[in-house]
């Protein structure tokens, strides 16, 4: 069983090194975090899902490849659940563009964000994220045609429009690691 006090400290290291990347508009320091062998996923639809193997894998695709056009974003998380028996800690976040309406308000995503997480003792094993991909497809579209779209976002818009999968996502079917864990917490 993971030490409480022990889960507390890593968490507050990822906030604050979050609220850092987000500054620098680079999430690849994050990388750190995970276990060599961590899988980072999380579901993109009927039959996408998105997987990452390996720490190399989460800081090219997780954290490189998926966070272009988001760059000036910030993820600030909201409410924290740890479970320390099972070693596991869910975050919620909001999804928040730097751009700005005309009317002075952020744009963000409605409805809820999260990052589920499997703790191994001074590292990630494992991340799951789940977010609301209609009402971020819709806030992109609405900064679309206000012009405010960065041109990183436009393009992985029409890249995922092609209908060809992106590196690092899977069919179901043919996905490396499953998106649940088993019974005792590991995939």
């Amino acid at each position: 069983m993971p030490d409480r006090a022990e889960m507390e400290a890593f968490w507050q290291r990822w906030l604050d090194t979050n609220k850092a990347c987000e500054a620098k508009r680079d999430w690849s320091d994050l990388a750190e975090f995970f276990a060599v062998d961590a899988t980072y996923g999380w579901n993109c639809g009927p039959d996408d899902e998105f997987m990452a193997v390996g720490r190399d894998q989460i800081r090219e695709l997780a954290l490189g490849l998926e966070m272009q056009g988001l760059e000036g974003w910030t993820y600030p998380y909201q409410a924290t659940l740890i479970d320390d028996r099972a070693g596991m800690i869910v975050g919620f976040w909001k999804q928040v563009s730097d751009a700005k309406r005309t009317d002075g308000t952020s744009y963000v995503v409605a409805g809820l964000g999260a990052s589920w997480f499997g703790y191994a003792g001074g590292a990630w094993a494992w991340q799951r994220d789940f977010f609301d991909h209609l009402n971020a497809g819709a806030l992109f579209f609405e900064m679309m045609s206000a012009g405010v779209l960065s041109d990183g976002m436009r393009s992985r818009i029409e890249m995922a429009s092609s209908g060809q999968l992106l590196p690092g996502h899977f069919r179901r079917a043919d996905i490396p690691a499953p998106l649940w864990p088993n019974e005792a917490g590991y995939f």
